[in-house]
């Protein structure tokens, strides 16, 4: 007996002296709301914007996947004098309206709708040239000189900011400005995708409330007069001499006679491609094929061939239904 007694208290020393397995955590029944819960750690990229229905931004585009932070902070475009790009000067047709650009920096005032363009573009090339940068304060118009600067005004909010103009658009009827996403951004009209603003062109010399960048142009010195006199008198004798005449397009293989829609037309090969890769974009329904014809000193966008002029009219209807205007029935 005395054996069995001491087994036992041995046991009972060695039960005390271990320690018992620590249980595992869970919500236990009725104490919920006693528990805190843990808070997930503060994400440091901006929300993707909340689009409603019908926003101003070309069809299927929109912000980008990772849009950084500071966009407020980013300073606004600071006028200064440019060179105008030539090739931005000269008129051209689109959808049957023809546009007529500024070839010098003018006044300028409208009020009207503002959208903008994003991550379609993001990267492409320009009517200048340039990248399209979406997070520049950068915007596109029909007709102002390439490149200027314009003040857009919100007429809800009264935010203003410059961007400098490098495109050509937006090629829809009820549109006077293409803003760049954070040109949108800080005049607050990304959720709604377009807004009323007002454009007013920054003029050099003109009181307009903005301090330009070299306001008059630097006095050449003596050593700039005469380079400048010098390349005078060559523009001078290069004027008199008879220049070859310039070699005519080569003939376009595998072009089909027949019915098409004419999209556009300009002098400038660069901006015909450039607006058919925004129309592209756009029109992404067509499944007609959209060329460049050269001929005649133009560069003319076409799309088709149709096989009926009904077949043409019923496309060209569908896209003056998309952006308010309609494009021209040709035969080639």
């Amino acid at each position: 007996m005395i054996r069995w007694l001491a087994i036992f208290g041995l046991v009972l020393l060695a039960g005390c002296g271990s320690t018992p397995p620590a249980p595992t955590p869970g919500p236990a029944i009725g104490d919920s709301e006693k528990r805190p819960i843990a808070k997930a750690p503060t994400p440091t990229k901006k929300p993707t914007a909340v689009l409603k229905r019908g926003g101003g931004f070309y069809k299927d585009d929109g912000p980008a996947d990772d849009i950084p932070d500071g966009l407020e902070d980013i300073p606004d475009a600071e006028p200064k004098w440019e060179p105008l790009h030539k090739p931005a000067t000269k008129p051209y047709t689109v959808l049957g309206k023809e546009y007529v650009p500024n070839n010098s920096v003018k006044p300028y005032k409208v009020r009207g709708i503002a959208s903008w363009y994003g991550k379609k573009f993001h990267g492409q090339k320009t009517s200048i040239g340039e990248p399209y940068d979406m997070f520049a304060m950068t915007a596109a118009h029909p007709t102002l000189a390439l490149p200027s600067y314009v003040r857009v005004t919100s007429v809800q909010s009264g935010k203003s900011v410059i961007v400098r103009i490098t495109d050509r658009g937006p090629f829809h009827a009820d549109r006077v400005i293409d803003l760049s996403y954070t040109a949108a951004y800080k005049l607050g009209l990304i959720n709604g995708g377009s807004g009323q603003v007002e454009v007013e062109a920054i003029v050099p010399g003109e009181a307009t409330g903005t301090t330009y960048a070299q306001v008059s142009p630097a006095r050449p010195s003596s050593s700039d007069s005469d380079q400048i006199e010098q390349l005078s008198r060559r523009m001078a004798l290069e004027e008199k001499v008879p220049q070859p005449a310039p070699a005519s397009p080569p003939a376009q293989t595998g072009s089909i006679k027949g019915i098409y829609l004419q999209l556009g037309a300009f002098a400038s090969a660069d901006n015909a491609e450039n607006l058919k890769s925004h129309l592209m974009r756009e029109l992404d329904w067509l499944t007609e094929n959209m060329q460049v014809n050269p001929g005649g000193g133009m560069h003319r966008l076409q799309l088709g061939p149709y096989a009926s002029r009904s077949d043409a009219d019923r496309v060209a209807e569908k896209i003056r239904a998309a952006l308010g205007y309609r494009p021209t029935v040709v035969n080639r």
